[in-house]
């Protein structure tokens, strides 16, 4: 399954998320159900846009797995840090 870089607006974050190539993610409340989290102080309405990465298919071995390309390391920006 594809991988996809989103960027909220509201708060600047970059997440990214595994999804089916039809799939539509719009607002920050939606990419945070996606992916189990909880939306935090951004508004779950806030719109949300897919970066233009191309996407990457993830081995099945990975399945589960969120990182975001800076390894979850403390890029300032990763919701998942």
């Amino acid at each position: 399954m594809p991988t996809y870089d989103y960027r909220c607006e509201a708060n600047g974050k970059v997440v990214e998320v595994k999804h089916g190539m039809q799939e539509v993610i719009n607002t920050w409340g939606e990419l945070c159900g996606r992916l189990g989290i909880g939306p935090g102080d951004t508004a779950p309405d806030a719109p949300v846009a897919k970066l233009a990465n191309g996407g990457q298919v993830v081995k099945s071995g990975s399945l589960g797995e969120s990182k975001h390309a800076c390894g979850g390391g403390g890029c300032g920006m990763c919701a998942l840090n």
